[in-house]
Formats: C-alpha cells, sequence, structure tokens
C-alpha cells in the first residue's frame, strides 16, 4: 500500500509543500485523520466551513440540487442563482440597483473587480491603490493588487497601473487623486497576520474616494459571511461601498464567489464584457444560499461576535511567554507571538490534536466555524495552552526563549 504522503508528493504540483495530514472525514468542528486521529478545527478551511463539516444543511442542499440540476451554462438564469443574488444584495445592502456577478473562487471574484475598475478608470483614470501586505489572490489581476513582493517576483511583469501604499489614512490622502480609478482594501487583512486597518480608515476611504471620482472596492473573502460578527467587515464602520468581493464562507465548504456592485457601479459590466462558464451554476448557488440562510436564522452571525469576545478572554488568559498580543474581530484572531515560531506552535498543536495556522512566523490565526460553543472553546484552551507551553520548553531547552 502507498504511503499518502509519497502520493502526494509525486501527484501534485509542487505549489504547497507538504501536505500536514490525510483527512478523511468531518463533523461540526472535529477532522479525523486517516489514522482515526480526531482534530478539533480552529482553522475551518481557512474561515470557509462556515458551518462547521457535514452540517445537516449543507448536505441536504447539495444533495437536493445535485439530484436536480448541477449546470447550465449562463445563457439560461436558475432560481437557485437568482435567490442567492438577491438574498446578497439584502444582507449587502446593495440596494434595488445592486448586481451580483459570481465566480468559483475568492481570486476569481477579485479578478471580476479588477476589471471592474479598469472599466471604470478608462484611460483617464489608470491608477489602482491597494495597500501594503495586502492579499487579494494569485491569479495575474488579484496578484497585480497582492502587495507580497515574493508572490508576484517569479510572475512579473504584473498588469500594469496598481500601486501599492501604507495602510495609514495620511498615506491613502497623499496618494489619490483624480487618476485613481479604484481603491481596494481588506477590512482585515488575513494573510498579513489578521491585521485590522486603523480605526476610521474605511469611512475616510468613502469620503476620499467619492470627493475623486473612485470606486472603494472591499474585500471581504476572508472576513464575510458573519466571520467579524457582523455580516461583512465593512459594516463595522457604517459605511456603503461600490463593491464587494466574497467566497470563503459564503459556500460553507462549497466553491463560489461573487462581486456585489453598488449603484453607477453596477452599469461597467455590459454583455460580453466578462464572464465564467461555471460561475453562478445552480449546485453553488443553492448550497451558499442555504449556508447563509442557516447562519441568517440561526443567529450564527450574533454567536461569531459572542463566541469571539470568548476566545480573546481564553487567550489573553493563558500564561505563556510565547503571546505577546491578540488582534482581530469575531471569529477571525490572530494571535502575535513574542517570537518568530508560529510553525512550531501549529505542529505542536496538530500533535495535540489542534488545527491552527501560521499567517506568518509571528502570528498564529484562529478562525473557527461560527457554530463552535462551549465545549469546543474549553477544549480549544486546553489544547493551545499545551502546544504553547511544549514550543516555549523547547525554546528554553535550546535557549531561544523570549524574554
Amino acid at each position: 500500500m502507498s504511503n499518502w504522503q509519497d502520493d502526494a508528493a509525486n501527484h501534485l504540483v509542487l505549489n504547497a509543500g507538504p501536505r500536514l495530514a490525510m483527512l478523511t472525514r468531518g463533523e461540526g468542528s472535529y477532522l479525523w485523520d486517516a489514522d482515526g486521529n480526531r482534530l478539533l478545527d480552529f482553522l475551518a478551511g481557512i474561515a470557509v466551513t462556515s458551518l462547521g463539516h457535514a452540517h445537516p444543511v449543507f448536505v441536504e442542499a447539495v444533495s437536493r440540487q445535485a439530484a436536480t440540476l448541477a449546470h447550465v451554462s449562463n445563457y439560461f438564469a436558475t432560481p437557485p442563482q437568482l435567490a442567492l443574488a438577491a438574498r446578497l444584495k439584502r444582507l449587502a445592502g446593495a440596494g434595488i440597483d445592486g448586481r451580483v456577478f459570481f465566480s468559483n473562487s475568492g481570486a476569481e471574484a477579485n479578478e471580476a473587480a479588477f476589471k471592474l475598475a479598469r472599466l471604470h478608470g478608462g484611460a483617464e483614470k489608470p491608477r489602482i491603490i491597494a495597500l501594503e501586505n495586502g492579499f487579494h489572490g494569485r491569479t495575474m489581476g488579484s496578484l497585480a493588487m497582492t502587495a507580497k513582493a515574493s508572490m508576484r517576483a517569479p510572475f512579473e511583469p504584473m498588469p500594469g497601473g496598481v500601486e501599492h501604499i501604507p495602510a495609514t489614512i495620511e498615506a491613502l490622502e497623499a496618494a489619490i487623486d483624480d487618476r485613481v480609478a479604484a481603491v481596494i482594501v481588506e477590512p482585515i487583512q488575513g494573510e498579513a497576520g489578521v491585521v485590522e486597518l486603523p480605526e476610521g480608515y474605511l469611512a475616510a476611504a468613502r469620503s476620499l474616494t467619492l470627493k475623486h471620482g473612485a470606486l472603494l472596492i472591499v474585500d471581504e473573502i476572508q472576513t464575510g459571511a458573519g466571520r467579524t460578527g457582523a455580516w461583512f467587515g465593512f459594516s463595522h464602520e457604517g459605511i456603503t461601498p461600490d463593491a464587494i468581493t466574497l467566497a470563503k464562507g459564503i459556500g460553507g465548504g462549497f466553491p463560489i464567489g461573487a462581486l456585489v456592485t453598488y449603484g453607477a457601479a453596477s452599469d461597467l459590466f455590459t454583455p460580453g464584457s466578462h464572464g465564467s462558464t461555471f460561475g453562478g451554476n445552480p449546485l453553488a448557488t443553492a448550497v451558499a444560499d442555504a449556508v447563509l440562510a442557516e447562519i441568517e436564522n440561526a443567529g450564527l452571525v450574533e454567536n461569531a461576535a459572542r463566541r469571539g469576545e470568548e476566545l480573546r478572554e481564553i487567550i489573553a488568559g493563558i500564561d505563556s511567554p510565547l503571546i505577546d498580543g491578540i488582534r482581530g474581530r469575531g471569529l477571525l484572531v490572530g494571535v502575535a507571538l513574542a517570537a518568530p515560531v508560529a510553525g512550531a506552535v501549529v505542529a505542536a498543536a496538530q500533535e495535540r490534536g489542534l488545527i491552527v495556522n501560521a499567517a506568518n512566523p509571528e502570528t498564529v490565526r484562529i478562525a473557527p466555524a461560527l457554530t463552535i460553543g462551549d465545549a469546543e472553546l474549553a477544549e480549544f484552551r486546553e489544547l493551545f495552552t499545551v502546544a504553547l507551553a511544549d514550543v516555549s520548553a523547547s525554546l528554553t531547552t535550546s535557549g531561544k526563549a523570549p524574554a
């Protein structure tokens, strides 16, 4: 019998590095590996499985729609597609003039946003402003808006016109002018280590983009669908953007992305200007509509806010010299470390039966299902405390412990 690590190395491209485990099934906030070990999942597929694993609503929606209609192409409309578009417009406050473009991923949603910016700007407004440390995807357009040099360098030259500025109001005030087509921001920079924008940034960005005739595009791929304790990250500042991009949690594990437009931005795409063979297929949209309905009906946005506060209190109460701060909102949490040992903490946590993620060497990212309750939080406290202690003891033994 072949070894799964060898199979992964032999059959899969090397873009992701060695896989951490062979996972075979899931239920709620738990996963099981090929050896039968149970793991508490506090990553949720990187903020994706918002209802947890194998939730009855998810399973029923997949089964029902797969037995009815899976794909027809975008020459036609289907009831699930229209129902999901209407729900997203309502939840996002896009109003009667709002419109939705469906894709299959967050990167594709941001690719559509890139083209939306170009359509708005034309030759008169060739500039697109994005933020340093931002992440918007790995396709060429979304990568152009992503600031991480190591991701961009092998694929340069990037599509032109994108400028990256520091995430400060002052830097935006200095950079923006009437030649800017769009400003794109994440409310919380997840891949940068769960870093929140400065207080008042989105409101200032909204004011400045309106003044200069630029679009404000908010990347809600990681922060949307209730993750931050509000339906969307921009909701915390009470603004109305020109467009938002969505993916991850809206599908609960089924691949889907979306661009939601507001007002005049809704008229920029015309027939033939963009498309996707699979985007908005009835299977994906039926599942996403069911997932969002469950988040809404079960009060999971409110649960994310409440449980997020409890999760922060748990982390703050752990007596570990490695913990140097806590960032984020709701159930998107970054634990700042006093040493660049996030990878070691993640490995120790997995060894103990807990899945978390190293967003960077100094930050552990935590993003559990929106359904977590007392039992999951209590188990997290126990497992994370021990994992931190394991790494701290190892550092002490090696003489590398933080002061």
